[in-house]
């Protein structure tokens, strides 16, 4: 059985339109855009300014230390300077549970929060924010149990709680109900107003005046729920664009031919390779004892290992059932679209940043090839062509989008784009998903990303110049997790990068800096 499951992209969509009330009547006559927001602070027009970064952070399953508490911790110490956090997806693990919010999310960034000093009196749905967090969903947030599964887990918590069970999960009764705990969390959710209340609700929340209309004023420590699952905001003239990855990542489908035939059976090979890989893991972790250091560390490991091959037979799954009905998100995809062209024809802004959960370019072992991440890469690559055609020379040499940030890849890694024959050329990239979930390692073939053209000759599309993940066998083994504090500064702007680590290293929590980077600023 698998341990989780992911609604169709249809069904997401749906299902998030109808939480904001998507271009309801009332949005409508009020010509309320409902993918943006201002800030109400002043701040938000200072050219100088600091932000956070975090990914793949909400998880609370380590048994004898938590590397997303020492992270929150860490984080804490640049709150006063910096003016929000970007969270690039996977809020809480495993599948999005509210039971797990207070856990995995509420108590370690209680310090994020209006009443955080008493963060159990914290409903998951009436979070308040001192300090700005601004997520994107991630696949977890919006992954479900199997009926069966979740029955057994649910009644079986307590029990497997006091028995330590060695292969346990973040995982309860409950999933993500197809992403509704997320949005519930974090988004206006405007489906629980009745329209009385509503219209009340949008003459009091939605009043800063933009030129694409009236739109949400998110007021920290007053009101801070997002417009949409996409949505940008400007900060300090830099435009943020803030996407949902998970309904534009469906593979194509195979094709009808004898090559495809043959794909197919080797996918199909390799799911069953992969249960039984589970199964003989399963068997390995009932003879381990939780309460021996060394012991408990491998049972971290193997279940981590058990994560990772749900995620692969999850990305199998999506290329054997891919068919012409598959669905892409192009709404949100044209949606992107128009507003990088807006944005560029706009003097005011001096530069922009995208952020996501899945990354295009990566070379984090167990991502770098899966078929999500050649779907996003194409699909985002489709948007900045037809950019590129429409702005023409008003971006003077500069790559259409600053800086890329995203996820899903457990880790913390900057790549560069060289020449890849689209839009997407000479572009930076970076992957922070290592801020509390398990580490991953670097692919074995090292730095260098290449991509076969129409006629199957490779060349080099991207290379990465940092990799911070999990090293090491054994003794030696070392799982150094990461946030990023970003500083902006200049025209064009300079984005200075300073990656901060939390190792645990012999039962020990070491915090150290690593080297700051510049992306930007005229830099070749």
């Amino acid at each position: 059985m698998r341990f989780v499951t992911d609604p169709p992209i249809s069904t997401k969509i749906r299902k998030m339109k109808q939480r904001v009330r998507w271009r309801s009547p009332q949005i409508m006559q009020r010509g309320i855009d409902q993918t943006r927001m201002v800030f109400s602070e002043d701040w938000a027009n200072e050219p100088d300014f600091s932000f956070l970064v975090i990914g793949d952070s909400g998880s609370s399953a380590h048994r004898k230390h938590n590397p997303q508490r020492q992270i929150a911790e860490q984080m804490t110490a640049h709150l006063a300077d910096c003016r929000f956090t970007i969270h690039t997806g996977d809020v809480v693990y495993l599948v999005g549970s509210r039971e797990y919010y207070h856990d995995n999310f509420i108590k370690p960034y209680r310090k994020f929060l209006v009443g955080g000093e008493k963060p159990r009196q914290i409903e998951y749905n009436k979070m308040v924010f001192q300090s700005p967090m601004l997520p994107v969903p991630g696949n977890h947030d919006y992954y479900d149990l199997p009926l069966m599964y979740g029955l057994m887990t649910g009644v079986t918590q307590s029990f497997r709680r006091q028995l330590q069970l060695k292969t346990d999960f973040d995982m309860g009764w409950f999933g993500s109900d197809q992403g509704d705990t997320y949005a519930a969390a974090f988004l206006d959710y405007l489906k629980a107003l009745n329209p009385k209340a509503m219209e009340a609700h949008l003459d009091r929340h939605y009043t800063a005046k933009t030129e694409t209309g009236l739109c949400l004023l998110y007021q920290p420590g007053q009101f801070t729920r997002l417009p949409n699952r996409y949505y940008t905001f400007r900060c300090g003239g830099i435009d943020f664009f803030a996407l949902d990855s998970n309904t534009f990542n469906d593979p194509p489908p195979l094709p009808d031919t004898r090559e495809g035939r043959a794909y197919r059976l080797l996918l199909e090979n390799r799911r069953t390779e992969l249960e039984q890989q589970k199964q003989d893991i399963l068997k390995t972790c009932e003879t381990l004892d939780p309460n021996v250091p060394e012991q408990a560390e491998r049972l971290d490991d193997l279940r981590t290992k058990l994560e990772q091959i749900d995620e692969v037979k999850l990305d199998i799954e999506k290329q054997l059932t891919a068919d012409k009905l598959s669905v892409t998100d192009y709404e949100q995809l044209e949606w992107l679209r128009e507003r990088l062209i807006t944005s560029w024809q706009d003097s005011s802004v001096r530069g922009r940043v995208v952020y996501f959960h899945h990354p295009p370019y990566v070379t984090e072992a167990t991502k770098w090839q899966q078929a999500q991440t050649l779907a996003i890469r194409n699909n985002l690559r489709w948007v900045l062509d037809a950019v590129a055609a429409e702005v023409g020379d008003f971006t003077q040499g500069r790559p259409l989008v600053d800086l890329v940030l995203n996820g899903h890849a457990h880790c913390l890694e900057h790549l560069r784009t060289g020449e890849t024959g689209h839009a997407d050329s000479h572009m930076d990239w970076i992957v922070c998903g290592g801020s509390g979930y398990s580490l991953r390692r670097q692919r074995e073939e090292g730095a260098g990303l290449l991509e076969s053209d129409l006629e199957g000759k490779s060349r080099s599309v991207a290379r990465s110049h940092l990799f911070i993940g999990r090293t090491g066998r054994g003794s030696k083994k070392r799982r150094p997790y990461s946030f990023l504090r970003i500083d902006v500064s200049g025209d064009p702007p300079k984005f200075t990068v300073r990656p901060f680590i939390c190792e645990y290293s012999e039962q020990e929590w070491q915090n150290s800096e690593v080297e700051p980077f510049v992306i930007g600023g005229g830099r070749s």
